[in-house]
């Protein structure tokens, strides 16, 4: 074992969260920098001494370094057992699966999720515990004080392991247990869903395009959807992991997902179109000619997911992240089942989920998902849309009109501000809670405010307070406006703008949402004058 010293940490005061420490990749490139990182995860669960956990990532540029490196220290930290993804590659739904199914103390899953890829791009990495989400904050808190005063790390002088084949390996003391990515996954899949009613809709000609954005969803969805479920070739494209998702940006939405939206827009489109992202955790649903926004597929998911298997005793309850428009409260009413509002970050929708209060979660990043994992997960939300399709025999466009006529319609947009200037950010958010206790009963750009606060969360099972979660401004037409500044980027700030209108059944349904969102948008840019405070009021991606 070589103990290395080092004089001082290499970290700025960024303290990682549950979407762990993302960086430039020649930023976690530099000597010591990952190697400090690993070592104060392990330095803050106390040692990994006779521990397992699971190691795999995304395929991203320096996955295949990285995972080399977690091993050896994880070896010499005295860790019992490692199972790693195949070729490095694992996503996170997936590694969140191995934790729970294997019994492991944890697990480290490298990615920065829906962020570019390759050396002058992003990379990331974050710790799991053992019910296989996301690091609370009590352990979050204990890697940043860990990485403020580390001195040295441990680690082994060995060879590489060999990870392109399934199989065991010896690191020093500790075993290695490679694995496919996708067998323990498709698996626990199988148990959910009625996988052979899903084949006879593809069976009968129902066509299907999925966009793995060359991220690590394209082997799982190769596997179930072509292989399994009999989906044509060609089904899936854009399959093959690439260090740099073939120089795209791997977010599942209309604007990076482009190919894909102008396919399903065309006079050629096939029946059903689906995306996922980086790490595999988010997903983009879109029918024939008409996209399904986050917030309307978790509400109808959870309004029809009795007709999956896995669900079929129904649902204890449904959360969504403050963000997310209130369609799933809608349902939930209706079912009369629990309804959650919840900071952003899955860690909270772990909490409800361990209790047994909730069984579906989501949020309006294009992220859903169950009890059955403790992140969210894109190709699960995909299959239990094709699960419904299948029982219902109904299109895309005919399931949400359907919905709406139920329950209304909640229009719905997010605009991000990307890489604003952190002070400029700042001094957005500064401007609005400055007003929050005068805006009720001001009307600006013609809407009367009916309610404005900063969003703070009461944890229902462990009692704990979240304060200053975003800052939520409510319209007596039933609108909503929510502003958020984002930690996923790396350089500077983005600023994130929510617009909700809600259209009660037998209200119009059918109005762009430009239209439907134009006077809560109005309202918004007069109130947080972004024109002057970031200098601009157009987004750089609007969804």
């Amino acid at each position: 074992m070589q103990i290395v010293t080092v004089s001082k940490g290499p970290f700025d005061g960024q303290k990682p969260g549950t979407s762990g420490l993302r960086k430039k990749t020649r930023v976690f490139m530099e000597p010591g920098y990952l190697e400090c990182f690993v070592q104060s995860v392990f330095n803050a669960i106390g040692g990994a001494q006779g521990k397992s956990f699971v190691v795999g990532g995304d395929g991203r540029f320096f996955n295949k370094d990285a995972i080399q490196t977690i091993l050896r220290m994880a070896a010499a930290n005295g860790a019992a057992r490692v199972i790693v993804g195949q070729g490095g590659l694992l996503s996170t739904p997936a590694v969140s699966n191995l934790i729970r199914q294997r019994g492991t103390d944890g697990g480290l899953v490298l990615s920065a999720s829906h962020n570019p890829g390759g050396i002058d791009a992003d990379f990331g990495i974050k710790y799991n515990i053992a019910n296989g989400g996301p690091a609370p904050e009590n352990i979050t808190a204990g890697i940043f004080e860990q990485t403020q005063t580390i001195t040295s790390y441990a680690t082994l002088d060995t060879a590489d392991a060999d990870l392109g084949s399934t199989g065991t390996a010896q690191i020093g003391d500790m075993e290695v247990e490679i694995v496919d990515p996708v067998t323990d996954y498709q698996a626990l899949m199988e148990t959910l869903f009625d996988f052979d009613k899903i084949k006879a809709l593809f069976a009968s000609g129902f066509t299907m395009r999925f966009d793995a954005m060359h991220a690590v969803t394209g082997p799982y969805a190769k596997a179930i959807l072509q292989e399994r479920l009999g989906a044509p070739e060609g089904t899936v494209i854009n399959a093959v992991p690439s260090e740099d998702f073939g120089k795209g940006h791997p977010d599942p939405n209309p604007v990076w997902a482009k190919t894909l939206m102008d396919e399903m827009m065309s006079d050629t489109a096939p029946d059903f179109g689906a995306a996922s992202d980086g790490d595999g955790d988010r997903n983009m649903i879109v029918g024939r000619g008409v996209y399904v926004t986050p917030s309307d597929s978790l509400a109808l998911l959870a309004a029809n997911a009795h007709l999956a298997p896995g669900y079929k005793g129904g649902l204890a309850g449904v959360a969504r992240s403050m963000p997310t428009s209130g369609a799933s409260d809608r349902v939930a009413e209706k079912l009369g089942i629990n309804s959650f509002e919840t900071p952003t970050g899955w860690k909270f929708f772990g909490n409800l989920l361990d209790a047994g209060k909730a069984t579906l979660c989501g949020e309006e990043s294009a992220g859903t998902g169950s009890d059955h994992v403790r992140e969210k997960d894109g190709l699960w939300a995909v299959l239990l849309w094709l699960n419904i399709l299948a029982e219902t025999g109904k299109s895309v466009a005919e399931m949400l009109n359907d919905h709406w006529a139920e329950f209304g319609r909640n229009y719905y947009s997010r605009h991000d501000y990307e890489a604003v200037p952190t002070e400029a950010a700042n001094a957005v958010m500064d401007h609005v809670t400055g007003q929050l206790s005068s805006l009720p009963g001001t009307t600006a750009a013609g809407a009367e405010v009916s309610s404005a606060d900063s969003f703070s969360y009461h944890d229902p099972v462990d009692g704990s307070v979240s304060e200053n979660q975003g800052l939520r401004i409510g319209f007596a037409s039933g609108g909503r406006a929510v502003l958020r500044l984002s930690g996923t980027g790396t350089e500077g700030a983005t600023l994130r703008v929510y617009l909700e209108q809600y259209a009660a059944p037998g209200e119009d349904h059918g109005l762009d949402a430009e239209t439907a969102l134009s006077q809560v948008r109005a309202a918004l840019l007069q109130i947080a004058d972004l024109q002057n405070l970031i200098g601009r009021v157009d987004p750089d991606v609007k969804t």
